[in-house]
């Protein structure tokens, strides 16, 4: 079983900043992918970005350029800092761990404001 834990959103001006962590635990020794999706109000839960355990990352492509994707291996932590933020990245932000299965974050809201 693996338990996430996600952190980090809040409420901020567009063209500004934050930072999600989520840090998994349960007995696992490691993770292969680990990321972000977000689901905006009426909308489908999307994929934000995802990166694997040697490294390699995948970007939607509204957030290339903008949001940066990191993990700690050793820590079992996924970041993902998200700069010049727009009023359309409000969503709740939902970290994302494959271990076998699937597994989800409680998800951690991140609002926008124009």
């Amino acid at each position: 079983q693996v338990q996430l834990v996600d952190s980090g959103g809040g409420l901020v001006q567009a063209g500004g900043s934050l930072r999600l962590s989520c840090a998994a635990s349960g007995s696992i020794s490691s993770i292969n992918i680990m990321g972000w999706y977000r689901q905006a109000p009426g909308k489908q839960r999307e994929l934000v970005a995802i990166i694997t355990n040697i490294g390699s990352t995948n970007y939607a492509d509204s957030v290339k350029g903008r949001f940066t994707i990191s993990r700690d291996n050793a820590k079992k932590t996924v970041y993902l800092q998200m700069n010049s933020l727009k009023p359309e990245d409000t969503a709740v932000y939902f970290c994302y761990a494959k271990v076998g299965f699937n597994y989800w974050g409680q998800g951690t809201q991140v609002t926008v404001s124009s």
